[in-house]
């Protein structure tokens, strides 16, 4: 008989939390402790680009030390040796501290349930170490929650090697469709973008290979060829793959050309859309990007290089003749350059401009400034990517102009 556990929830808001380790089941945790309002420290000697690069937590960039627990209410034990996770549990069961030991849940003081949250519920499943089979209850109860059917829980086969390019949507778990998420539950590796919703991971069990795929901006990235042959490789081995992205697989994504190389390997693909950052990012802070009467005309822009940058393909005259709504993605770094041409090329500088920083997520911020000021704004405000720059008459719509006559 399995020792049962003795379920309870945390109150973490403001308390420290110790995660040692920084790979991918860090990642995949970290989320959950971040929305929880928790402290939470990092201890990782080469921790992820994702890990690394997560504003909301410390991280130390070291070897684990005996008093590492110091101070801690909660604490991870997520390396990947098991000489570590031991004397992080031993540490933690002299001073009293609950520890979660990831590579063998039995021998840590609690253990993670699969969990998940309907509007103000939030609920937990243990199965004894059974990760697919407390999975498989999870995802029953969210699906029986949503449409209110009764409650059906079945492990199923196991899904067919391959690939699918998956879109997550703007950043919050809840964006993703429906078959996204269900494609993401049957997943035997995932390989994850730093913008995709990465809060879903915590949902994934620890059999579950979790690559983190992320291109942090003007900081360390995995090269395309060499997530492509990831996606391949893993695939030819007999598992599905999930290849899960931040917005839409094709919208900057670069997913058609992780479909063609797997194609050209034989590899069998499945895409499936996402809720386009460029559209819902602007739309989750208030503004349309198109509204009767106002503009006819939306352009999806790049901002991955400056309007004189030899490799650009925007025609940026162009493009400020026109009378419409400009959404400029990775904008944060040369937003000066882009406002300028578009002021030489005839915008007026009192055309509004808005700024949507972490849309979707619970530190979405909204800027609002007009294109002679929009550099200026960016430095006084101190705007970091991920952010979207929306110019055009709808980016100075507010509250007051819910309805509006023309």
């Amino acid at each position: 008989m399995v020792q049962p556990h003795y379920l309870a929830g945390l109150d973490l808001r403001g308390r420290r939390v110790v995660v040692v380790g920084g790979g991918g089941v860090a990642q995949r945790r970290l989320p959950n402790l971040i929305a929880a309002g928790a402290d939470v420290h990092v201890i990782a000697v080469d921790p992820t680009p994702a890990v690394e690069s997560e504003v909301a937590v410390t991280v130390h960039r070291r070897a684990y030390a005996d008093g590492d627990l110091a101070g801690a209410w909660y604490a991870m034990a997520c390396t990947d040796d098991p000489d570590v996770n031991a004397a992080v549990v031993a540490e933690a069961e002299r001073t009293r501290v609950f520890c979660v030991r990831a590579d063998d849940g039995k021998l840590g003081t609690a253990v993670t349930p699969a969990s998940g949250t309907y509007r103000d519920l939030q609920f937990g499943v243990l199965a004894g170490g059974d990760y697919r089979r407390s999975g498989a209850v999870r995802t029953a109860i969210s699906d029986a929650l949503a449409d209110g059917t009764s409650l059906q829980v079945g492990d199923g086969p196991r899904h067919a090697a391959g690939v699918a390019l998956v879109g997550g949507g703007p950043g919050d778990s809840d964006l993703i469709t429906v078959r996204g998420r269900k494609l993401l539950a049957e997943a035997d590796v995932v390989v994850a973008d730093r913008l995709a919703p990465i809060g879903l991971l915590d949902e994934l069990g620890p059999q579950v290979e979790v690559i983190d795929a992320a291109k942090v901006p003007y900081g360390r990235a995995m090269r395309q060829e060499q997530i492509n042959e990831i996606l391949i490789d893993r695939a030819k081995a007999g598992k599905f793959v999930v290849r899960l992205k931040g917005g839409d697989p094709y919208v900057y994504g670069r997913g058609f050309e992780e479909l063609q190389a797997c194609a050209d390997a034989g590899v069998p693909v499945t895409v499936v859309p996402g809720i386009s950052s460029p559209i819902a990012g602007p739309e989750l802070a208030g503004i349309p990007v198109t509204h009767r009467g106002v503009t006819h005309e939306v352009t999806i822009v790049s901002g991955h290089v400056g309007p004189d940058h030899p490799d650009s393909l925007t025609n940026w005259p162009a493009l400020a003749q026109m009378r419409g709504t400009i959404v400029i993605m990775m904008a944060v770094k040369r937003i000066d350059e882009f406002a300028t041409a578009l002021l030489d090329g005839g915008r007026a500088g009192d055309t509004p401009v808005a700024f949507i920083e972490n849309a979707s997520r619970a530190d979405q911020r909204l800027l609002r400034t007009d294109l002679a000021h929009a550099g200026q704004t960016a430095r006084e405000e101190k705007l970091i990517a991920p952010a979207i720059a929306v110019v055009g008459p709808v980016a100075g719509f507010t509250d007051a102009d819910r309805v509006l006559e023309f």
